[in-house]
C-alpha cells in the first residue's frame, strides 16, 4: 500500500486507506479481494515505530536494493554526490519552550514518551545535539529532537533533514540518514553514509559533490 502511494504522490496515509478502499486497481496491486478490509490508517504508524523500528527491515529492504543495482551496473561508486531535504516535523509550534527555559537534565527518561526518549539517546551524536553547541531558540515538548529552522526565508518550523548519498552513474540512492536541520550536522552523515557503504557494498568513491555552506 505503501507503493500505492509512493507513485501516486498520496502523503496522507488516512487518505491512502481510503483510495485503496475505493479503487480496484489498487485492490488488486494490494492483493485485497472486494470483501477483505483496507488495514486501518494506524497500522503504518504502529508498524514504524514498532517491530519494523526494532527489526531494522526497511534499511535491510533498502539494502537488498541497491545491492541489486550495483549487481546489475547501475551503481559503480566511484561517482557520489551528497545533498539533503528539508521535512517538516509534526511538532507544534505553540507547543514549545524558548532556549533559555530549557533544561533536558529536567527530563526523567522513564515516565517519558518515545520521541523524548529518542531526543535524549542523541544528544551526543555528531549528527543531532553533539553537531553544534548553538542551542535552537525553542524546543517541540512532542519532539526536541526536530531543530526549529528559518531555512525556507519564511515562517521558521519545526524540521529534520534527510541526507541522501547517490551515485552520480545512474542517480541511483546508495544511503540515507535523517538528522537534524542544522549545517554542522550534515558533515556528521555524510561521513557516517560513507561509512556504511564501504563496509556494506564495498564501495570506494574517487570523488564525492557536495554543497558548499
Amino acid at each position: 500500500m505503501l507503493l500505492v502511494g509512493y507513485c501516486s504522490g498520496i502523503r496522507s496515509e488516512r487518505r491512502l486507506c481510503e483510495e485503496v478502499h475505493l479503487k480496484l486497481a489498487y485492490r488488486w496491486f494490494c492483493r485485497l479481494d472486494l470483501s477483505d478490509p483496507v488495514p486501518n490508517h494506524s497500522t503504518f504508524s504502529k508498524n514504524r515505530h514498532g517491530r519494523f523500528r526494532e527489526s531494522a527491515l526497511l534499511r535491510h529492504l533498502f539494502e537488498k536494493t541497491v545491492a541489486r543495482c550495483i549487481a546489475d551496473g547501475l551503481v559503480s561508486g566511484q561517482r557520489l554526490a551528497a545533498d539533503a531535504s528539508l521535512i517538516e516535523a509534526d511538532a507544534n509550534k505553540q507547543n514549545a519552550t524558548p532556549k533559555e527555559d530549557w533544561d533536558h537534565n529536567a527530563i526523567d527518561p522513564n515516565d517519558a514518551p518515545r520521541a523524548v526518549k529518542e531526543y535524549l539517546d542523541v544528544l551526543d551524536n555528531a549528527a543531532f545535539g553533539a553537531a553544534s553547541e548553538v542551542e535552537p531558540k525553542f524546543t517541540s515538548h512532542s519532539d526536541p529532537a526536530s531543530q526549529w529552522t528559518a531555512a525556507r526565508k519564511g515562517p521558521a518550523f519545526f524540521s529534520y533533514s534527510t541526507n541522501y548519498l547517490i551515485d552520480t552513474d545512474h542517480a541511483v540512492i546508495v544511503d540515507v540518514e535523517a538528522r537534524r536541520s542544522i549545517r554542522q550536522a550534515e558533515v556528521g552523515s555524510v561521513r557516517s553514509m560513507l561509512d556504511r557503504v564501504k563496509d556494506t557494498f564495498d564501495l570506494h568513491p574517487e570523488w564525492i559533490i557536495a554543497p558548499s555552506h
